[in-house]
């Protein structure tokens, strides 16, 4: 639950806490321990005074979800509705749909992928299923976008072609494919007008 770096730092907050308290008790206070103390409240505050800005962050951090909690996937074909997080990495893709980065939001190529087996959510499981002109809704925000299926292939695993960038509004999926890891599953969908 807690961070190592939270850890670290109220470890260190209690060592300079019981420091202080017991040179207080041995009663032993020369001009260098004074100095001494006078530097350990300075770091002390220091501490406090970064805690505070990494609290800060993150409640705007919470904040930028909250606003983006609409932001989903639905497949009606494959009876999928699921949520998406920005990022591809592991954690993201244990828990979320994972949206590419470098891909657009809302208007141009959206590039997503997820797990399709062998993890806690696998929400690509069915896109092999998925066929020309079956439905793809994707929500963002206060923006709902319908796409319709143009391709389901096979890609390679070095080829991130797919996910350049587009005048048309396209949403592009990508999962691995089981037995294949040299390859990947494609499909693309483009907008509805």
């Amino acid at each position: 639950m807690y961070s190592k770096r939270f850890i670290n730092i109220a470890a260190l907050i209690l060592t300079t806490v019981v420091f202080l308290g017991m040179n207080f008790l041995t009663n032993k206070r020369t001009e260098n321990s004074f100095e001494f103390i006078t530097r350990c409240e300075n770091i002390k505050n220091n501490i406090i005074n970064n805690n505070e800005k990494i609290i800060e962050e993150t409640n705007i951090e919470k904040e930028e979800i909250s606003q983006n909690s609409n932001w989903q996937i639905e497949i009606p074909e494959i009876s999928l509705i699921a949520p998406i997080a920005e990022g591809t990495d592991a954690n993201i893709l244990n828990g979320y749909v994972g949206h590419f980065e470098e891909t657009k939001k809302l208007n141009g190529n959206i590039g997503l992928a997820a797990h399709n087996r062998g993890y806690p959510v696998n929400y690509f499981a069915r896109l092999k299923e998925l066929k020309e002109g079956d439905k793809i809704i994707y929500t963002f925000g206060e923006n709902k976008k319908i796409y319709e299926v143009m391709q389901n292939i096979q890609i390679s695993d070095i080829d991130w072609s797919y996910l350049e960038n587009t005048q048309e509004n396209k949403i592009t999926l990508i999962t691995c494919i089981e037995n294949k890891p040299q390859y990947r599953r494609c499909v693309q969908a483009i907008e509805k007008q």
